[in-house]
């Protein structure tokens, strides 16, 4: 660990059990070779769409941000998901009554898919800095909230520098037991225009993002040991070479 230098620690750490819900806060997580232990294992698929991005989101039904899914029993992998809807009722995932209620929303049917090692758009883990989130919602001039972006690990840095993620693309941070390789910047879409708690859209933040940051926002990963992550652990950094 002689060549690893400290540049901050884990601030928060989610996980998302259904693509486009909203995020479980963890205060630690197993970490397999597909990312955080019951991180998008489920979605919902729309009926109409043959794309291969067939996916129920908020891109389509912003109001899925409000849905909260979360497991029932401590192992993700065996363990069933319940869901409260934006108006109090606690549903199983599977229940007819959630899919009737999010095809109405949708204005489609729709039908549940599970994927053990997960259903991701790039990379099984997302990492970004609390320093990133602030300068973003300086740059927009209103309070933004990072869950928005849906990233797994929230690293408040020493140094406090915007952006400082992206700067260690190619470089792998030790972070309790796991080490993560950082591969690539992650391109962002309409998601991160939808408020996490009020589903309202507002197109600011997309367009800043597109603007001025190459329409790339966090940092995506993939595990290179296996392990735990804990809330409060230091993030080591050794520089790609």
């Amino acid at each position: 660990m002689q060549d690893f230098v400290d540049v901050g620690m884990v601030k928060e750490i989610w996980r998302y059990p259904v693509k486009s819900m909203a995020g479980e806060p963890l205060e630690e997580a197993g970490i397999y070779w597909y990312g955080i232990d019951g991180d998008r294992r489920a979605a919902f698929v729309r009926s109409d769409n043959h794309s291969a991005f067939p996916w129920l989101t908020a891109r389509q039904v912003p109001d899925l941000v409000r849905y909260r899914p979360w497991y029932t029993a401590a192992d993700a992998r065996q363990s069933p998901v319940m869901v409260q809807t934006p108006h109090g009722r606690a549903l199983p995932l599977d229940s007819p009554e959630l899919q009737t209620e999010l095809a109405q929303a949708y204005g489609h049917a729709v039908s549940l898919i599970r994927i053990g090692r997960g259903i991701y758009d790039t990379l099984p883990v997302s990492v970004m800095s609390v320093a990133t989130a602030q300068a973003l919602a300086a740059a927009v001039d209103f309070l933004l909230d990072y869950r928005r972006f849906r990233q797994n690990i929230i690293i408040k840095t020493f140094d406090g520098r915007p952006f400082a993620e992206e700067s260690w693309v190619g470089a792998v941070i030790a972070v309790g037991e796991v080490h993560f390789r950082l591969n690539q910047q992650i391109e962002r879409c309409q998601m991160i225009n939808v408020d996490p708690d009020t589903a309202v859209r507002d197109t600011r933040v997309l367009k800043w993002v597109a603007q001025t940051r190459a329409n790339c926002v966090g940092v995506a990963a993939t595990p290179e040991t296996v392990g735990v992550l804990r809330r409060g652990d230091i993030v080591r950094l050794r520089p790609s070479r």
